[in-house]
């Protein structure tokens, strides 16, 4: 039997996800939230949560694989997502 996954605690996001309904639905899952509201405010100031997010995806577009989903399998594809981390994370760590 899978474990169950553990729900976030917070939901850092753009402008892009400014919506009620997905503000009632996160709220209805007990996940706190920051969205940048359309046209009130800024998005710099979830620049320093977002960062992390970017720069992952930038490093897994690195690798060509990835890059475009070639596999049909989703397990497929999870594995090589897996190997691809693993390799970013050696090469980061022997520098």
């Amino acid at each position: 039997m899978a474990r169950r996954r553990r729900r976030p605690a917070r939901l850092h996001a753009d402008k892009g996800y400014d919506y009620d309904h997905l503000r009632r639905w996160l709220r209805r899952r007990g996940i706190r939230h920051r969205i940048a509201r359309k046209g009130i405010e800024s998005s710099q100031r979830l620049g320093r949560h977002r960062w992390v997010v970017e720069r992952t995806v930038s490093w897994l577009a690195g690798c060509r694989r990835l890059h475009r989903r070639y596999e049909r399998k989703a397990e497929h594809f999870l594995a090589f997502v897996g190997i691809a981390a693993t390799l970013i994370c050696h090469r980061r760590l022997t520098k």
